[in-house]
This record gives C-alpha cells, structure tokens and sequence, in this order.
C-alpha cells in the first residue's frame, strides 16, 4: 500500500504540470544524487578523511630549533668496540642515505681492521681528496694521516668511549670464542685475577684482552703505563676529535652531538642496535642504560626455544669489586681515557646547561618512545634474531651470547616502513645496501651462493648479499688481515701493486704507514 502512494506521487511530480518541467526533473535529479550519496556513505554517513602523514614528517621530527647553523655533512666517527657504536653509526647511515651522501665504505666491512687505517681500503678511493665522501664510520683503528687523504679538510672528527670494566664483560661475551686470552679463562672473573696467565700480546685477536680504547685509537695497548704516555693520548685525541661521546650518558651525548652537527632530533632518535640479551641484574656499564634496560626487557620476555647457541652456557660475567679494580689495572690506559674524557664531557653539559639538557633529553626519549609505538612490535622490546620473521633484518649472531634485533609494525604505509625499517636495520645489512647504491655494477655481479643459502632482496626491496651475515661475522669478529680488504697482487689507486708481507701491506717494497 505505502510503494503504490509513493509510486503515484512520483507520478504525479513527473507528469503534473503545477511548474515548469525543467524543475522537476531537477529537482528528481537531485534527490536521485542525494539518494545514491546515502548509499555510498560518503555524504551523510562517512565524512571523507585527508590522507594520514607519516610521524617521521611531522613538527616534532626536527625537534628545538638551533638557530641558523647549517648541518655538517663532512663527518668521521671512530667507531670503537663495544661502545654502543652499532647504534651511533646507524644514525649516520639514515642521515646519509637519506641525503645521497657518499659514503666511505669498506672493500668487506671493516677498514683493514686491526691493521692501522690505509686510504686504498676504502672502496672506490681514487687517490688523495679524488672523490668527495662525506661519512665514514666502519670500524678502523684509526691513522689520522690516511683518514685525511679520504675525507674533507673541514671533517667533523667525533668518537665515543666506556668504561673500561663494563667494556671488558662485553668484550668477553663477545670474543669469548676469538681472542685466546679470553677463551682460555674460564669467566672474566677468572680472567681478571690473573690476565698474565692467559695473555700472550703476540696472538691474533687478543687486543680484544686489553686496552682496547687505546688500541682502536691507534696507540700501543701493550705499552707500560706511566701518567706521560696517557697525557700524550689523550693529547693527541683532543686534537684529532673536536667530541668525545661517554657511552654511559648516551642519550646526553645525542644532545651535544645534535647541536655539534647541527641536525634535526629523529636524526639523533636511535633503538639500542648489537644489543646482547642479558640478565636484568646486568652489573656496570650501559646496563643501566636504556641500550641495556631494552636488552634486560627482552632477556626477561623471551621463550624457551632451543637453539644451537642456548645449547652452551653463558660466559660467567660476575666480578667482585676486588676484580672489578684488577680489570682498571690491567687496562690502565682504557681507565685514564675514560677518566679523562668523562670529565670534559661533563664539562660540555655544564657549558649546554644542565636544565636545557634535562628538556632536550626528555623530549628525545618522549620521542624514541613515540616511535618505538608506530614502528616496533612486542612493545618496542628487542627480540631473539630467530623470531625476526624477515631474515634481511636478523642480526648476525657472535660468540655465546644472543644479539638482539627488532620486527616492524605490519600494515605501515610506504613511508613510514623505509624510514622504521632504516632504524632496525643491522650493520652488516645495511652496509650492503649503501655497498649496492654506491656500486650498483659490483655488487649487482651474483655471488656464490653457499649450502643452505640464498640471495635476494632486503626488507624493504634493498639488494642484500647472499653471504653476508656469514662473511660479515668472520670480518667483524676475527678482522679482515688476509680478508675482503686488500688481495694480495691487487693494485693501489696510483696503480702500484700491494704486496702481503707479515700481515703488513707493502707498497713497491716499502711500508705503507
């Protein structure tokens, strides 16, 4: 009854004559229109929403202002061991690459380390300020002469040191397997009271063992200590770095940095990177930082899998305070460094203020949280690399202790996912994607792949080697000497042919210093 009173009152609008007729099929187009809108829930029922932006575009990105420098560009870091350096390095790597930058990348993925730094193992060098490269920050033991062939006169030098006694337990987990030394002890505290017994200075890799500040600095780590010859490193460092980051206070550090180079706060905004699972009870050292508190919340939320590493047991870290003084003895330079620079860099925060420290640190970690929460799963918590579902983003795994890693957030859109994913993205990895931009000829040629093993394309549709985490893990821990560096025959940027002689490269028959 009700469609035949509304059928015969369309009728009536469409035949009736009580006004012209162009007005009511008007009218009749109109209402179809509205009608249809109501359909689709786009004019009445849905409002229509503008494109959400991305967090890393957003005001807070760039953080308080600094004025009207202009960001360095020009910038070496002195990537020392077991400093929280992965993390620092990383930030460089986002920085350049979203930049264009060049980098000044290793042949394999380390600068010739532990040999001093020489100019040709960088990759695509051409001879003395050939090419400009703006960032380098592999791991080397440095050689200022060499590093200012490569990089620009007006280079920001910066490095970052640690405790010496939180070094050495990392250090030991780490290289428990590399360094004899630390291989023969049976824990660190075993180690500590008597390092004579297990140290022989003329073994490879034992450096890891002691002094390794000094060592990565490019001094003699097996010198006698006398309060001349620390003055003098220190000396030198003072004039070759215009800063020295203190591992401990990282995120005090990311402050001073910031305002050294001039860059915007996500530049300095990082996730604890090489980060090793360990006991919420972690004694010393950037254990009670956030780089360790995150890796103390993944220890305590991680499942029981068993896997090849959880088979051996976890070196013995524990040190009784006796021990703890015996570690500062035994790497007496490492302690006059670190005394030293801790000091200026307190000296630093007193000349930034302390109050505009305590604001600009609270907005980076307000920051770090923020997007921890749109990028990270499981809390933003670091996780076992075997429950890392894209194997492009695990790290590679060392010694006897797990190294953590991170998944992202599914369902990111395009912009959001390359900028998270360039913040999780292991060393190694991505060193290869920047290798791969560089040189897209060389690294594009197919690698043998190994049993088991397969090539392809990284997180994020990044070009990723095939036999990467397994030669980058025999470089990063063991050195490159007779390595990817240098071969022996190969020729240098002048064309003159470098010879192997003693784990030294020799150029025409004469040393290369």
């Amino acid at each position: 009854m009700l469609f035949r009173r509304r059928a015969r009152m369309l009728r009536w609008l469409v035949c009736g004559r009580p006004g012209p007729v162009w007005m009511w099929k008007a009218l009749l187009l109109f209402v179809a229109i509205v009608f249809a809108g109501q359909l689709l829930g786009v004019i009445f029922n849905k409002s229509v929403q503008p494109a959400a932006r991305s967090i890393f575009s957003s005001p807070d990105a760039q953080g308080p202002s600094l004025g009207s420098c202009q960001p360095h560009t020009h910038i070496m870091f002195l990537k020392t061991h077991k400093t929280a350096s992965s993390t620092v390095l990383n930030m460089l790597y986002r920085f350049g690459e979203e930049r264009d930058l060049r980098f000044a990348l290793p042949l394999g993925y380390q600068l010739g380390y532990p040999l001093p730094f020489n100019a040709h193992r960088v990759k695509g060098y051409r001879g003395p300020r050939a090419v400009e490269f703006h960032i380098m920050g592999n791991h080397m033991r440095f050689n200022k002469p060499e590093v200012e062939k490569v990089m620009p006169a007006d280079t920001f030098y910066f490095s970052i040191v640690r405790d010496p006694v939180a070094l050495a337990e990392s250090s030991f987990a780490y290289y428990k397997e590399v360094a004899p030394a630390f291989r023969k002890a049976k824990g660190l505290g075993d180690f500590a009271n008597d390092p004579r017994k297990y140290y022989d200075p003329r073994l490879r890799n034992n450096h890891y063992a002691r002094n390794l500040l000094w060592f990565d600095f490019g001094m003699d780590h097996n010198a006698n200590f006398s309060v001349a010859l620390a003055q003098r490193g220190k000396a030198m460092i003072r004039r070759a770095f215009k800063l020295i980051l203190v591992s401990e206070y990282f995120d005090q550090s990311m402050i001073l940095l910031r305002h050294a180079l001039c860059w915007p706060l996500d530049a300095v905004v990082s996730f604890s990177l090489n980060a090793r699972q360990q006991k919420p009870s972690s004694v010393g050292g950037i254990g009670g930082s956030w780089v360790g508190k995150a890796a103390a919340a993944a220890a305590a939320g991680v499942g029981g899998r068993g896997g090849r590493l959880q088979a051996k047991s976890v070196p013995n870290l524990s040190l009784t305070e006796d021990q703890r003084e015996k570690l500062r003895q035994w790497n007496a330079l490492d302690w006059y460094l670190y005394k030293a620079f801790n000091k200026t860099f307190w000296e630093e925060i007193e000349k930034f203020g302390h109050a505009q420290m305590e604001q600009e640190v609270a907005l980076l970690r307000t920051r770090r949280d923020d997007l921890a929460r749109v990028c990270l799963r499981d809390g933003g918590k670091p996780v076992e690399a075997q429950r890392i579902r894209d194997r492009n983003i695990r790290p590679f795994q060392s010694g006897l202790v797990k190294i953590l890693g991170y998944e992202l957030h599914p369902g990111l859109d395009n912009a959001t996912r390359t900028a998270c994913l360039r913040m999780i993205r292991p060393e190694i990895q991505y060193k290869d994607v920047l290798d791969f931009k560089q040189f897209p000829r060389v690294a594009a040629a197919p690698a043998p792949a190994q049993a088991g093993q397969q090539g392809g394309v990284a997180a994020g549709g990044s070009f990723l080697r095939a036999d990467s985490s397994r030669t980058a893990e025999r470089a990063m821990v063991g050195g490159e000497v007779g390595g990817r560096t240098v071969e022996e025959g190969g020729r240098d940027w002048d064309g003159s042919r470098l010879k192997k002689n003693n784990q030294t490269l020799t150029e025409g028959g004469a040393r290369i210093r």
